[in-house]
């Protein structure tokens, strides 16, 4: 396989569903898949017209309009475009037209039937798109593909004897606030009885309550093995147009599954939030969504899903309630008397976030900008950072907020920002650049931060001592590594003699990768996107970019597994491990994650493995 075609292949792997794909299946797509660049303002497909191929975004914006060039959404790297085109009549059914210059991975029609025919995980993701009772469930099946019906169903249900009479299990169904009871003869399922049952067979019969339980449950009950996915057991329901499917492993039954847990957990999927969050009528109605995440991020943890796709479909749904927020508050305060730039930096500008984050963002305003206009740019600012911060996004504690009127300022002041910040690089001049480098667009005019953006980067490589100051930077945090293999461990105060996840794991990497992508210029705000970026561009050594980015994601994957632990435990989740926690093996995992940043850490300091 050639280093271009591996690249390709690395970045498709992080973009959703093709982290679904076995490893096999994904190395055979390299012949059909090509990487191409579209310049802002062209056009990738148009409503109506053939479509090439699935496109994935690889970097850049896109927006998909219908045929009369209203804005229906804006996409980004590792969204999908041209699916349901590809599923239906091989028309694209809107226009994608990109919004900055874009990068894309185009993936032939063949091979994507091809993927839709041999993996079942894949093709249920994209069901959605399909018509008819598909397109009913698939919103349903998307996210039951890598669940087991272990992981959904109720493990100790609620049952009665074949002695039962009616008026015992409506009394238990009333008791227990449940729709179902097993009718079980000593081990041995005998039937189930439902609330449709008791209301059918019985009001409606004209029975009385000492009619024995037996007369009217149902018998010669389908089961599901417990290894079973939940898309199983979803079209086993609807197949048999039942609403309850006990589990059964060797004859003995150890569950109970019906559509209601189905569907209970599937509305904890970032689709659905989005949904909710655009239909919103104030951040009260955003918030009840918002407390969803937690089930959503443990549930995408147990499905096998990669670290950087779940923190993308957490930030989703934090952008999609900021959105919303402008929203409201253009309809509370009229137009805007000037165009404007909404940002995020910060984990939510990096894609980044888990289940705990606090808001930094910021508004870039058109030059047109005159002071009498910040009365209304106060007043959205603040009508959006409360609302963030009613939905669980807490206040910046250094106040990196677009209520402060520091960062609420004109284009030309931002310039003047940058170019400040990078001719006179102290403490504070660094940190604030570090911080505004992981900027992005979230609402608003995009234009005002295009060119700003590649600007800044070039102006910032070209002054060494700012370089420095960057990189002197990434050193500060250091992985937690100890004498003779064993970690430092937080000595004292509430987290005593645990591992900080973030600090000592995550930020080192965070920190090279701005340094990486300040050193090749490249437009790319995700860690992870710019690791693999930088490799590509020769910003960083082939070699130390492959072991940074199998640390990241270790770390990632870790610090994700440890707070859906939590959560499933009924905490909230935080970035404080204790190694015990991990077996020896995962420990040892661990370590040498570490190991590898302090290695790269070392290379960046000596100017070793960042390329000039």
């Amino acid at each position: 396989m050639s280093d271009p075609e591996a690249g390709i292949l690395e970045s498709l792997r992080q973009a959703p569903p093709f982290d679904l794909i076995p490893e096999d299946a994904l190395a055979a797509l390299g012949p059909s898949i090509r990487r191409i660049t579209v310049g802002p303002g062209q056009t990738i497909c148009t409503e109506g017209e053939r479509l090439d191929g699935l496109y994935v975004i690889e970097t850049g914006t896109v927006d998909i309009e219908t045929g009369g060039s209203d804005l229906i959404a804006h996409r980004g790297p590792g969204d999908v475009v041209g699916e349901r085109g590809l599923l239906r009549l091989g028309r694209a059914t809107l226009t994608a037209r990109a919004v900055s210059e874009v990068t894309l991975l185009v993936l032939s029609k063949a091979a994507f039937h091809d993927l839709m025919d041999d993996v079942p995980a894949f093709a249920v993701w994209f069901q959605r798109s399909l018509p008819g009772r598909v397109a009913a469930a698939g919103e349903e099946a998307a996210g039951l593909t890598a669940l087991r019906v272990a992981d959904l169903m109720t493990p100790t249900p609620i049952t009665c004897t074949v002695g039962s009479r009616v008026s015992d299990v409506a009394r238990i169904m009333r008791d227990k606030n449940i729709s179902s009871v097993m009718v079980m003869e000593g081990e041995t399922l005998a039937g189930i009885v439902t609330v449709r049952d008791l209301t059918n067979k019985v009001l409606a019969e004209g029975l009385d309550g000492s009619t024995p339980a037996t007369q009217v449950m149902t018998r010669d009950l389908i089961t599901i093995p417990p290894d079973a996915l939940g898309l199983d057991a979803l079209m086993t329901l609807a197949d048999n147009n039942i609403s309850h499917l006990p589990v059964a492993e060797a004859g003995r039954v150890v569950g109970l599954i019906g559509r209601t847990d189905l569907f209970r957990q599937q509305a904890a999927t970032a689709s659905h939030m989005i949904v909710e969050i655009v239909d919103a009528d104030g951040p009260e109605a955003m918030a009840r969504v918002v407390a969803e995440v937690p089930a959503l991020l443990a549930q995408l943890v147990r499905s096998g899903v990669s670290a950087n796709a779940i923190t993308r479909r957490i930030t989703d749904i934090t952008d999609s309630i900021t959105r919303r927020l402008l929203t409201l508050a253009e309809a509370r305060l009229g137009p805007p008397p000037v165009p404007y730039l909404w940002l995020a930096c910060g984990s939510q500008g990096r894609r980044e976030q888990t289940g705990i984050s606090d808001q930094d963002n910021c508004l870039i305003l058109d030059d047109a900008f005159r002071p009498e206009h910040d009365g209304y740019f106060a007043e959205l600012a603040k009508f959006v950072s409360d609302g963030l911060n009613t939905c669980g996004f807490f206040y910046c504690p250094g106040d990196m907020m677009a209520t402060n009127p520091r960062w609420r300022q004109p284009r030309r002041v931002w310039r003047s920002y940058f170019s400040g910040w990078i001719a006179q690089p102290d403490n504070e001049a660094q940190m604030l650049a570090s911080v505004m480098f992981d900027l992005r667009p979230i609402g608003g005019e995009r234009a005002l931060f295009q060119d700003l953006q590649a600007e800044t980067l070039a102006m910032a490589r070209k002054n060494s001592i700012f370089v420095a100051h960057m990189i002197s930077n990434s050193l500060k945090h250091t992985p937690p590594l100890g004498l003779f293999r064993g970690f430092a461990l937080i000595r004292s105060g509430e987290h005593k003699d645990m591992l900080d996840l973030k600090l000592s794991g995550v930020v080192p990497v965070v920190d090279l990768g701005r340094v990486y992508a300040l050193k090749g210029e490249l437009l790319a705000v995700n860690t992870r996107e710019r690791l693999v970026a930088a490799r590509e561009a020769g910003a960083v050594s082939q070699s130390g970019a492959h072991d940074l980015i199998d640390a990241y994601d270790l770390i990632c994957e870790t610090r994700l597994a440890h707070q859906a632990d939590q959560i499933r435990a009924g905490t909230t989740p935080d970035n404080f491990m204790a190694p015990g926690q991990l077996s020896e093996l995962e420990r040892n995992h661990l370590r040498d994650a570490f190991m590898v940043i302090k290695t790269m850490q070392s290379a960046a300091g000596q100017g070793r493995g960042v390329m000039g």
